[in-house]
């Protein structure tokens, strides 16, 4: 069956239209603020062998590494009117907060796809609130660890599925709440999959899929063959403890494909900043798509034209068992950061300066409450145009928390949210400005703080300047401000305050600050 270019460009938007709606049907009914104020949560529709047909445009350290989750579902006995569910960072997750719902969407006996969206859930147990304690070296230091098993059956919770989860958590009802709303995105997901396949025929559904994957791979292949061709390496950092620990990539452009090498990083340490393979994939595909041709089809097809080599255990393949909250949320920054330095090498008119490089990850909570929070930051000058000030950048793409929402759900408040003017690096195309928060604290709490770019500078490109580096503080008793490592959990009082600066962008190009 021969699928004209219109038809494809309305089947593309007719399947990336199911995951957005799986997204708002996710957001408007869960209870957390982390989820229906932040939109810390993505969805996907995938084909039955496991590739991703169509994202929503949400978090790209969700998406890129959920294929993974899909696998590890598909090992297990598939039935239609189940939904599945997996959070094992070693078994198709990313970290334990994160927990992914699968369904299998099926039409008769025909099994026509999956659909599937993951959610940040703000507490899962462990040895810390917010579950990302870091002094963490074990991923059972981090919370409840959900293997791929069966979560729903005909729309019930599965005893031994949702018992143990609310369980260990610090917060059950809102858990429950949240999953709730998971288990609808997906049910509206499944319907709206199973009308387009009404609608084709399913002989016809199967090809349009099958058609836009290849669709998708054209267009990686015509966007990577106009790279220079060669090799192109480049080394970031990641703090830890005082030391610098590299993350090199070595990426080869060979025609139209290109591999990324890994080689050379950083072993895995004992602490919570190592990545799984899943989490590394997921920031070669981002990386690739913003390097090459950021309008190409999000799928499973443009995937194929990119080999991820990542040496297992390193700080981007950690062996199982081993700690990795941070990884997910802070390495993979860095990870992000050193392929683009590596495709800025390549196409340095495409590639914009660092963003802040980090989520600037905070967690309050206690016995009664968990609250969790990425702070924006700066984002890099490009040679389009200056970097955005006060954004979520690289793999993240959540929103703020309004100050309203967070202190009507949480014990503190707000006393300073602002830009930190001046903190993006001056260039041609100047980086954008990082924030400033002050929360002062209502009641005693754990405070866990997971931050980079404390130590060393978002870096310029083409001869911008740095940004400025991240910073954080904490105020006891009305003293002075304390400065805190950019990584650690500590215990805070009612009356102490916590001070977050966040970093700026690298700025791009040679010249003056003109662009501000």
């Amino acid at each position: 069956m021969v699928i004209g270019p219109v038809e494809l460009e309305i089947a593309r938007h007719q399947f990336a239209a199911v995951a957005d709606e799986m997204g708002i049907v996710l957001r408007r009914t869960s209870f957390s603020p982390n989820i229906k104020e932040r939109a810390d949560c993505s969805a996907a529709v995938f084909v039955p062998s496991g590739e991703m047909l169509a994202q929503a445009e949400h978090i790209p350290v969700h998406l890129g590494s959920m294929p993974a989750s899909i696998s590890a579902i598909a090992a297990l006995d598939v039935v239609a009117g189940r939904q599945y569910a997996v959070n094992d960072p070693y078994r198709g997750g990313t970290h334990l907060n994160d927990l992914t719902l699968v369904k299998p969407v099926f039409m008769g006996s025909d099994h026509i796809g999956w659909v599937a969206n993951r959610a940040h859930h703000a507490d899962v147990g462990g040895e810390a609130p917010g579950s990302m304690p870091a002094h963490a070296t074990r991923l059972e230091q981090e919370g409840h660890v959900v293997g791929p098993t069966v979560a729903v059956i005909d729309g019930r919770w599965v005893e031994t599925f949702i018992e143990p989860f609310l369980a260990a958590t610090r917060t059950p009802e809102e858990r429950r709440g949240d999953l709730a709303a998971q288990m609808g995105a997906n049910e509206v997901g499944a319907a709206r999959l199973s009308g387009l396949a009404a609608a084709l025929g399913i002989d016809a559904f199967m090809s349009t899929s099958s058609a836009l994957l290849d669709y998708g791979e054209r267009r990686a292949s015509a966007a990577i063959a106009a790279l220079p061709q060669g090799v192109f390496r480049f080394t970031d950092h990641m703090e830890w403890k005082g030391d610098l620990l590299p993350i090199m990539v070595s990426l080869s452009v060979h025609g139209d494909s290109i591999t990324a090498d890994f080689a050379g990083t950083h072993h895995q340490v004992d602490g919570n900043i190592n990545a799984v393979e899943a989490v590394t994939r997921s920031c070669l595909y981002y990386a690739a798509r913003v390097a090459t041709d950021p309008e190409m089809p999000a799928n499973g097809g443009v995937y194929r034209r990119v080999r991820l080599v990542a040496p297992e255990g390193t700080l981007v393949n950690a062996r199982p068992g081993a700690a990795v909250a941070a990884g997910n949320v802070e390495t993979s920054q860095r990870i992000a950061d050193a392929l683009l330095g590596a495709f800025a090498e390549a196409a340095p008119d495409r590639v914009p300066a660092a963003s802040q490089g980090t989520m600037n990850n905070v967690l309050i909570g206690n016995d009664r409450f968990a609250y969790y929070e990425t702070l924006a930051g700066g984002q890099g000058g490009s040679p389009f145009g200056p970097g955005e000030s006060g954004v979520h950048t690289g793999m993240t793409n959540t929103l703020n928390t309004p100050i309203e929402s967070l202190e009507q759900h949480y014990p503190f408040r707000v006393e300073r949210y602002r830009l930190r003017e001046g903190s993006g690096g001056q260039g041609r195309h100047s980086g954008g400005d990082g924030i400033e928060r002050i929360i002062r604290f209502d009641e005693a709490a754990t405070v866990s703080l997971m931050g980079e770019r404390r130590i060393l500078a978002p870096w310029g490109l083409a001869g911008g300047e740095p940004g400025l580096c991240g910073a954080d503080f904490v105020s006891r008793h009305g003293g002075s401000w304390e400065p805190l490592e950019g990584k650690v959990t500590l215990e805070v009082e009612a009356g102490d305050r916590l001070k977050v600066e966040t970093p700026g962008g690298g700025g791009w190009g040679e010249g003056g600050d003109a662009a501000r």
